[in-house]
């Protein structure tokens, strides 16, 4: 197969990148250390005692050449392109350094002029083919839409996935595609931007012979026709795929047995009296006898010519990159954009939310039908009880979100990690999108609910101020459990933490237990329920004002004995709360987000520096 003559325009800008590593040693922590040390990293996961992966390491990637890290399985292949990605910080290597263009790394600066490609897909599955590049173009790229829109056709063209533009990413599905072609996707979603540097974990996995072939030749041509610099991890590639690559880097037991181009690892086969049968590749058959290959003196391999010195980049230049591609406007409508396609195509998010809006309101509005106009001890005690299970239902209705902004979480790292856009512009266009879509909700439950209910009929304002207190728990749900998606590992653990959380804010609302009666060392979980602030409020809009003043919740004998008002009065609420306790939801909900946020900034830039 030929490569291509002419490659994607980069915009007039290529610096070459040369990559270099230095007596490169690193080991795994224990889990202990690891949990306290890393746990914001973004490094391995679930890791064993200590065991050195890597032993020594010199190795170097040029640009124009496609340079391959071969080796066993174990052989700490993807481990050193997470190092040379800045995957794993500098903070976790034991010994030596990794140079860019004979430079120690800024990992900030590199993740902004390289692409690193992981083993796993992380995409959203509800977007097409199209609109995943589309969106990761839009952020990537200063130029607009219409730049945008071409890099995204010549890409999906270049990678052949024109076939699949429409189709979503999703698996297991009619509309889905299949693994290869999802391969490619997550390849293209960190090709879009045109990187100077491109690292890639297993390009080949998942693709048959020929689709694998076409997509080394593509990244061959990017390093011939670009000058890009190409490191890859591979295991066994086929002959035709063995001669694109330009540099072998061959690894075993975390050493490197080889550093050099296909003819030298061939030599020395011969030279430790390999022969090499026919119809096997000599990396192939390298890897097959590579226990009794010698470890060549680190000196040698790390003997670089010095011509390749001169191949620098100033550094003063290189921090313009730091700059975003967009406004932060712009960030935040694309992302509201990309938002609105994933929830409206999540079933389970929308419709099961709407219909279970709908359904609960009329359930819960004919099982206290009326109850609104009763008179008497029972009576109000089920109206509180109604207000309990209101607030129960809103507060508990919104756990199912974990695992949506658990799987946002690795996708927001990734993207923010390579300088795609700011942290702040994912939680407020985040904020922004569930404003108008939990409105919609609280609507949708409070319309039959308030009424069948027999709730305040006198004016339509306690109607509306419900609806507002009603949104406000919603919003403080989900503002709550975005808060603890970004802290919690996994959604077992979250699950558990917030449905923990909020049996405890249930506990000490002062409905179940009388803030009096409440141990002084507790009280402060009374102030931080989010169960406690909207139930006063429903009170307080049912019970108090002018009307409580006349509202006989009691009658002993033909006579009133208890108003409303007095009601309130015992229960020790005033009037005044009804908006102060508006104004604490609203400090909760601002709150949550703005401590999701600092968790969000500090995994995905403060511990990965």
């Amino acid at each position: 197969m030929e490569l291509p003559v002419k490659s994607p325009d980069s915009g007039g800008r290529k610096y070459p990148y040369r990559l270099e590593t230095r007596d490169l040693s690193y080991k795994l922590s224990t889990k202990f250390e690891d949990y306290f040390r890393c746990d914001f990293c973004g490094g391995n996961e679930g890791r064993a005692a200590a065991k050195f992966i890597l032993k020594g390491v010199n190795c170097e990637a040029r640009p124009g050449q496609v340079t391959a890290i071969a080796g066993p399985s174990g052989a700490g292949k993807t481990t050193l392109l997470d190092i040379l990605a800045g995957k794993i910080p500098p903070c976790e290597v034991s010994s030596g350094e990794v140079l860019v263009n004979g430079k120690p790394i800024d990992v900030k600066v590199f993740r902004r002029v390289s692409g690193y490609v992981t083993q796993d897909d992380t995409l959203f599955p509800l977007l097409t083919v199209e609109e995943t590049l589309m969106y990761s173009a839009l952020l990537r790229l200063p130029g607009g839409r219409k730049e945008a829109g071409s890099r995204v056709k010549e890409l999906m063209k270049e990678l052949g996935l024109e076939h699949v533009a429409g189709s979503r990413i999703r698996e297991g599905s009619n509309n889905g595609i299949s693994g290869g072609e999802r391969r490619r996707v997550s390849i293209g979603v960190d090709l879009v931007h045109d990187p100077a540097v491109i690292l890639i974990d297993e390009p080949t996995s998942g693709l048959d012979s020929a689709s694998a072939l076409h997509a080394v030749t593509l990244l061959k041509s990017m390093a011939v026709n670009q000058g890009k610099t190409i490191v890859l991890t591979i295991h066994q590639p086929g002959f035709r795929i063995l001669e694109l690559f330009d540099r072998i880097v061959l690894l075993s037991n975390g050493f490197v047995v080889h550093n050099g181009g296909l003819n030298l690892l061939e030599e020395r086969l011969k030279f430790a009296d390999h022969r090499i049968p026919r119809h096997v590749n000599v990396l192939e058959f390298a890897i097959d006898v590579i226990e009794t290959l010698p470890v060549p003196n680190p000196g040698t391999l790390s003997n670089i010519n010095r011509e390749d010195r001169k191949i620098t980049t100033p550094i003063r230049f290189e921090r313009k990159l730091l700059v975003y591609p967009n406004s932060r406007f712009d960030e935040v409508l694309i992302l509201g954009q990309r938002f609105c396609s994933n929830i409206f195509r999540t079933k389970q998010l929308f419709a099961t939310r709407v219909i279970q809006a709908l359904v609960a309101g009329f359930i819960l509005g004919t099982i206290y039908f009326n109850v609104g106009n009763d008179k008497g001890k029972i009576a109000l005690q089920t109206q509180t009880g109604f207000f309990a299970f209101t607030l129960t239902f809103l507060l508990s209705s919104t756990t199912e979100g974990l695992p949506i902004f658990l799987q946002e979480r690795r996708i927001l790292m990734r993207e923010t990690s390579r300088g795609a856009y700011r942290v702040s512009s994912y939680v407020l266009s985040n904020t922004i999108v569930f404003l108008p879509f939990l409105l919609m909700i609280g609507i949708l439950f409070t319309s039959p609910v308030y009424w069948l209910v027999g709730l305040r009929k006198d004016t339509i304002d306690g109607f509306l101020y419900f609806s507002l207190v009603v949104w406000m728990v919603l919003l403080m749900a989900n503002s709550f459990v975005a808060c603890f998606s970004a802290l919690v590992p996994n959604f077992i653990m979250g699950n558990s933490v917030i449905a923990g959380l909020m049996g405890s804010f249930f506990l000490f609302s002062g409905y179940f237990i009388a803030k009096d009666k409440i141990p002084s060392y507790w009280v402060f979980m009374h102030y931080l329920s989010l169960f406690k602030y909207p139930f006063e409020c429903f009170m307080i809009n049912e019970y108090g004002g002018e009307q409580g003043e006349r509202k006989c919740i009691e009658i002993e004998n033909g006579e009133c004995r208890l108003y409303g008002s007095s009601f309130l009065r015992q229960q020790d609420l005033k009037d005044s709360q009804k908006w102060t306790n508006v104004g604490v939801m609203l400090g909760f909900i601002v709150g949550y987000r703005v401590l999701g946020l600092v968790i969000l900034w500090f995994r995905c830039y403060k511990a990965r520096n």
